[in-house]
């Protein structure tokens, strides 16, 4: 869908920041999947987490993804989504091999603008839903960088500035200004 526009990129990258800059200006804004689903799995107990049953986690985001993506068709104008279907399948096709890229990636479509932000070691931080390395977090961004295109994506790398000019450069690459 036009409206609907991605963040992604490298974890500890400065997308969530990012997307709350986008929702002080109006914007309507979906949170990482990812994210809450950990959160939901800590705080039951749950073992759908990536450093328990990874394909369980990848397998909830695609789901919640899917979930997202209706509940937001409700909203007016452009909705900026905090990662998404396309990187939840990306992963479960590295995990499993399955097709699963390809299936979601075409049937679901999002703006041809997808904006990744890149590795930036002077900002990642680990935390409770963030247990993965550096390591980790840039060879998951090297993935979606060769995934999004694939797909026929235009990538924007995100610039390693503030946030306002983040905010402000993927508003003009959207002509949003």
């Amino acid at each position: 869908m036009n409206r609907f526009v991605i963040l992604s990129g490298c974890s500890g990258g400065g997308k969530s920041t990012l997307l709350e800059a986008l929702r002080l200006r109006a914007h309507h804004a979906v949170e990482e999947p990812g994210r809450r689903i950990v959160t939901e799995e800590l705080d039951s107990g749950g073992s759908a987490l990536p450093w328990v049953d990874t394909t369980a986690f990848v397998r909830r985001a695609i789901d919640m993804s899917l979930a997202d993506r209706e509940a937001a068709a409700a909203f007016p104008g452009i909705v900026f989504f905090d990662r998404g279907l396309i990187d939840a399948a990306s992963a479960l096709e590295h995990l499993t091999g399955e097709p699963a890229l390809t299936s979601y990636g075409h049937l679901h479509r999002y703006n041809k603008h997808v904006f990744l932000a890149p590795p930036w070691p002077e900002i990642y931080v680990g935390d409770r839903e963030r247990r993965h390395d550096l390591p980790e977090a840039v060879a998951e961004y090297e993935r979606l960088s060769v995934a999004y295109p694939s797909l026929g994506y235009e990538v924007h790398v995100l610039p390693k500035i503030g946030v306002e000019e983040r905010a402000d450069f993927v508003r003009s690459i959207l002509d949003l200004s």
